[in-house]
């Protein structure tokens, strides 16, 4: 009888492992069905135009081109979405291009900005190198091939009542354009601190890093793009933001470290621009069922693995009058199901599809965004923007049962009025309880832990004004006052998520009054010097250690390269 019951579970087995067969075979069959498709299509994407130049992206911490195109657009020279950055080369050259033919409406020290700009990004105008070009390492173009390196080094240097930290960085950047079509970009930078600045807890604006023994962290960006008329697509890894602002994007703030991300970017007409990433990020989850332990020349050692963790987003942008751009578009952060092919379709709204796939179980973490720029009333920009969590429209004004996980952020630019060379920027920032948190780990809004969003993360306002003045060319001066805010922490085990107040008190605060001044003596090349007050009280782990307190802190620095 058992010598029975064990064939018959031979032949059940060999039955449904058969059956498993022929069901992988239909599956694997499908598959390479969708994936031939997909190379058609992308193929004829791809030689849909022929005549169209290559794209490389010009990282968003070089902040004095990019204020430069601003400016330009808020004095109605030249259309820009400013919503979507990186910006790459190729646009900057065609937006300085767009305003060489306009300089009698630019000042002095606009026309030599202009010039000083074309001196770098006439390499993406110019057929060859007989120009006044930028000092480079090495530099090369002919028909085919256009080749840039340079060396990149910084040293910055802050002293206060609490001692003195400092920050060097060196490494090299790169690019190159291959025939019409293909960019190549490249970047490493090896940093060291003294003193860690950078921790994902942190509140403030510095880039994220991965610290290494001794404060040591680097940080390889870079890129390969295809492009086309009315499109790119690129296999990226690099910093991008989201969101108009003037004092950090509360969509996508573009300060975690860099990953992975399969961009695609279209604008088939004037009034229509589109941009959708589908990324790795990292969890720094352990996935205990995929780590193991390994005997190697150390002796025993446990090798630990992440859960997987991706993202997926897309942008529209719409300007359905001149100057006025409307932005909206959804975000999903999801992990257990490897690549999900259903978030590679660009144009989806990746909740409803995630109500499909977790039908019944907890669902992944999606969000929603919009963002408003008008550029319509001459060198004044307006602009706001809405980062929603979550929101359930049947409680949203009940007190106690809300769930408003939001964020809003509103502001304006006004640039050479009433005074020439001078801009006055004033910006504020509201995020509610829970917003960007997630009770799984595993699909939280960030990566290698820093969050995605706005760099106070939730339950905080903050209040940001400067005056900025440019005097000369290279020259910029920036007068500044921040004062920031955060409430309690309501992500503790246990704790309520319905009806939270807003800032019920105040545990963390901020206020900094800054000057600063920076001159670009060469392109990319810069010194510069701060003086900082600044009187930050409340929960002290969110404040490096150097900056806690009630400080007037100098610093001085020198850079080329970003």
């Amino acid at each position: 009888m058992q010598e029975k019951s064990r064939n018959f579970l031979f032949l059940f087995k060999k039955e449904k492992m058969s059956q498993g067969f022929k069901d992988l075979k239909v599956y694997k069959l499908a598959y390479e069905a969708a994936m031939k498709k997909t190379l058609i299509l992308f193929v004829l994407i791809i030689n849909l135009n022929n005549s169209f130049p290559q794209q490389v992206y010009h990282h968003i911490s070089n902040s004095t081109i990019y204020t430069f195109l601003d400016e330009l657009s808020n004095q109605q020279l030249i259309s820009l979405n400013s919503a979507v950055k990186p910006y790459s080369r190729t646009f900057i050259a065609d937006k300085l291009q767009e305003v060489s033919d306009q300089k009698e409406n630019l000042n002095q020290r606009q026309i030599k900005k202009l010039e000083f700009y074309l001196k770098d990004f006439n390499k993406e105008l110019l057929p060859d190198k007989n120009f006044n070009k930028r000092l480079d390492l090495f530099y090369y173009k002919d028909s085919l091939f256009t080749f840039s390196i340079n060396l990149i080094g910084g040293l910055q240097y802050w002293t206060n009542k609490n001692g003195s930290v400092y920050h060097r960085w060196n490494g090299a950047e790169a690019f190159a354009y291959v025939g019409k079509h293909w960019g190549f970009y490249a970047s490493l930078r090896d940093n060291h601190e003294n003193e860690i600045l950078s921790e994902d807890h942190f509140l403030n604006q510095r880039m994220g890093g991965n610290y290494k023994a001794k404060y040591d962290y680097s940080e390889m960006r870079g890129g390969v793009t295809y492009s086309w008329k009315w499109g790119s697509l690129g296999l990226i890894k690099d910093h991008f933001a989201w969101g108009n602002n003037h004092n950090g994007s509360n969509i996508f703030s573009g300060r975690t470290p860099s990953f992975v991300t399969f961009n695609l970017n279209l604008k088939p007409v004037k009034w229509l621009d589109f941009h959708y990433v589908h990324g790795r990020i990292i969890s720094e989850v352990i996935d205990s069922t995929r780590s193991y332990y390994l005997v190697n020349s150390y002796g025993l050692n446990y090798r630990e693995v992440f859960f997987h963790k991706f993202l997926a987003a897309n942008f529209f942008t719409i300007t359905p009058v001149k100057r006025l751009n409307i932005s909206f578009g959804n975000s999903i952060v999801y992990s257990d199901l490897g690549v999900y092919p259903a978030y590679l379709i660009p144009i989806f709204f990746y909740k409803s599809v995630d109500h499909t796939v977790n039908s019944g179980i907890d669902n992944q973490n999606s969000q929603m965004f919009f963002d408003i720029s008008s550029r319509q009333i001459k060198n004044l920009h307006l602009y706001a923007g809405l980062f929603i969590d979550e929101i359930a429209i049947g409680r949203m004004f009940k007190p106690d049962e809300h769930s408003n996980f939001y964020s809003a952020k509103a502001g304006f630019t006004l640039s050479n009025y009433p005074l020439q060379n001078l801009s006055i920027t004033a910006e504020y920032t509201r995020t509610n309880p829970l917003t960007y948190r997630h009770y799984v780990p595993t699909i939280t809004f960030e990566s290698n832990r820093f969050n995605l969003g706005h760099y106070l993360m939730d339950n905080a306002k903050e209040f940001f004004f400067e005056i900025e003045s440019r005097p000369i060319r290279g020259l910029n001066i920036h007068l500044s006052y921040t004062h920031a805010q955060k409430g309690p922490d309501y992500t503790l085990p246990g704790a309520d998520r319905l009806g939270l107040p807003f800032m019920e008190m105040v545990e963390w605060e901020n206020k900094t009054l800054a000057l600063k001044a920076r001159y670009e003596a060469i392109n990319d090349g810069f010194v510069f010097a701060e003086f900082l007050f600044r009187d930050i009280t409340g929960v002290e782990s969110y404040t490096p250690e150097f900056w806690y307190g009630r400080t007037s802190t100098v610093s001085v620095g020198v850079n080329f390269g970003f």
